[in-house]
């Protein structure tokens, strides 16, 4: 593995991370995905324009998709926040025993962080897309939280030096009144049949980086993150992206502007060693 740049070290995984973790499931189709491809919204620019975006043998089958929102006070590389966006399924080849097998698992798209530590790590530990972006967050009178996400990926500018003018991404949180907090955890998924595994391809360099933090990986890898939390609270999200940069009104084609979302206090997050294998032998 090549040395990070600059003051960047590698923290290999596991990771052991605690925050507020805000989230909202939402379903989508492979119409609204491709309406999002073709909009640029599936992806930063940087893998769209790779293999990244459909790897040889894989399909994009939709399904139940989610976008978190985390604010990590701790981690191995110090506070930072993130926007999760991960719509759906897909379908991909492995070899095993010298056979082409399809799998399905879900898959993260497109991420933004605050700082360029976990940046690096996260795409060299993980396949886990990240780019840079400020986030702001605002707690209002009515007890609601509003986050808005500036990225740094704009079209214009390989570098990703600076904030986008207007935010990729917005929505507010609301708590429920009178619905008490209970304790909950990504566990439970399986007992409803969903597999939290997330399979990913690899991905694309960033070589004009201004702080080169975009490493590219040359192997896929399979991880499943953990999140618990004794506190969850049940609240809408209001998703209108009045002064977004996305041309959808609640940020996804066909995205309702109200969902249901969670709110996970002090929430602990893991993120363990990957799987990794090398792409069938038809892709090298």
């Amino acid at each position: 593995m090549a040395s990070p740049p600059g003051d960047i070290t590698h923290v290999p995984a596991p990771w052991k991370l605690k925050g507020t973790v805000y989230l909202f499931p939402f379903w989508t189709n492979k119409d609204d995905f491709a309406t999002a491809k073709s909009a640029g919204l599936a992806f930063s620019p940087l893998e769209a324009n790779s293999d990244y975006a459909l790897p040889e043998g894989n399909e994009y089958l939709g399904g139940l998709g989610m976008v978190q929102i985390i604010r990590y006070t701790e981690s191995p590389v110090g506070p930072y926040d993130e926007l999760i966006i991960l719509p759906g399924f897909w379908n991909h080849v492995v070899e095993e025993n010298g056979k082409r097998v399809k799998k399905k698992n879900a898959r993260i798209t497109r991420i933004y962080v605050s700082q360029k530590y976990t940046c690096w790590n996260g795409r060299k530990n993980w396949n886990i897309p990240k780019h840079l972006a400020s986030f702001e967050f605002k707690e209002t009178p009515d007890g609601s939280t509003a986050i808005k996400v500036f990225h740094h990926d704009v079209p214009s500018d390989p570098t990703e030096a600076s904030p986008s003018k207007s935010p990729l991404f917005q929505a507010s949180f609301k708590p429920i009144p009178l619905v008490p907090s209970f304790p909950t955890s990504t566990n439970l998924l399986k007992y409803l049949g969903f597999d939290a595994t997330l399979v990913q391809p690899p991905l694309p360099e960033g070589k004009d980086a201004s702080q080169g933090e975009l490493p590219g990986t040359d192997k896929w890898c399979a991880i499943v993150p953990g999140q618990y939390t004794r506190r969850a609270t049940v609240g809408w999200m209001d998703l209108q992206q009045s002064q977004g940069e996305t041309e959808f009104e609640n940020f996804w084609p066909g995205m309702k502007r109200w969902h249901v979302g969670v709110r996970m206090e002090d929430a602990e997050i893991t993120f363990g060693e990957g799987t990794y294998w090398d792409p069938p032998k038809s892709q090298l």
